[in-house]
């Protein structure tokens, strides 16, 4: 059986996140320092250690097969790339920032300026859509110093918490689109390494659904059993044991982490003690 070859930033944040989730999903990976790639124990899976830039066209051209992206320069750069899934890490924005003093009132006061970019196509298609006509200084590197140095106007880069765009005396005007690390797949993919590809994309969906749940357990008066229950969605319905202590029972469920909170409290105020709450490693529904 041939490898699946699995693209992967070479370095930084996404590569870290990268690594850590093919690990949850048992491929192990030994990677000695500046290897360009390396092969998986016991999995047909090799990967590929790339510059995120140059990903889109080595899946373009099927120099590798898959891989591990963030969905902001696939909209740059991978026209005509599928992606297969979403990973829900490595969340981003692309944004345009101008300096703090100047006096932006909208979108149409971008009519007319030098933006400095490493997302030209993104930008364009942005500036087309609200009728704008503006200049774009393609930059590979450190756009945020643009207007500093006088060869910009406005940038338009990613933006994580924010605060490159504060130290270079900038402020966020406008959202162009979101971003998060996604599964992208070649479009010239063999019906053999599809079959692969299917286990892989199965095995992330499991650990996935384990980040984004936690696991309740707790202790509820039997006369509230129907008001508890209906708090909690679980994964067909929540499990009730009888506890020995007359009168009271179990309730273990399964609840979305985003929901965490406010199911919390609904459940405390309808009576229930004795909540405990783990993490989930995997989720196979």
């Amino acid at each position: 059986m041939s490898n699946l070859r699995i693209a992967v930033q070479k370095s930084g944040r996404l590569n870290e996140d990268s690594m850590a989730l093919l690990k949850d999903i048992g491929i192990s990976i030994d990677n000695g320092k500046d290897q360009l790639k390396a092969s998986a124990k016991g999995f047909p899976v090799e990967v590929f250690y790339l510059r995120n830039g140059d990903i889109p066209q080595y899946l373009k051209d099927g120099v590798v097969d898959v891989a591990i992206i963030g969905e902001n320069v696939l909209i740059e750069k991978g026209e005509g790339i599928n992606v297969v899934e979403k990973l829900g890490f490595s969340s981003c924005r692309v944004c345009i920032a101008v300096p703090k003093d100047a006096d932006y009132k909208g979108v149409k006061d971008l009519d007319g300026m030098r933006i400095a970019t490493s997302y030209p196509n993104t930008v364009q298609q942005y500036l087309e859509k609200n009728g704008i006509t503006a200049n774009l200084h393609i930059i590979n590197g450190s756009v945020e110093i643009a207007p500093n140095i006088g060869l910009a106007d406005a940038i338009c880069d990613i933006v994580s918490s924010g605060s490159t765009l504060f130290k270079n005396n900038l402020k966020e005007v406008e959202t162009i689109l979101t971003s998060e690390a996604v599964l992208a797949v070649s479009p010239v993919l063999s019906e053999e390494k599809q079959a692969i590809l299917d286990t892989i994309q199965f095995r992330i969906q499991s650990v996935l659904k384990g980040r984004n749940s936690k696991y309740v357990l707790l202790n509820a008066p039997n006369d509230k059993l129907d008001a508890i229950i209906s708090l909690l969605p679980g994964m067909k319905s929540p499990t009730v044991l009888p506890l020995a202590q007359e009168g009271w029972s179990s309730v273990h469920s399964v609840i979305p982490k985003n929901d965490f909170w406010n199911i919390i409290e609904g459940l405390k105020a309808n009576g229930a003690q004795g909540i405990l709450v783990c993490p989930i490693e995997k989720m196979v529904l």
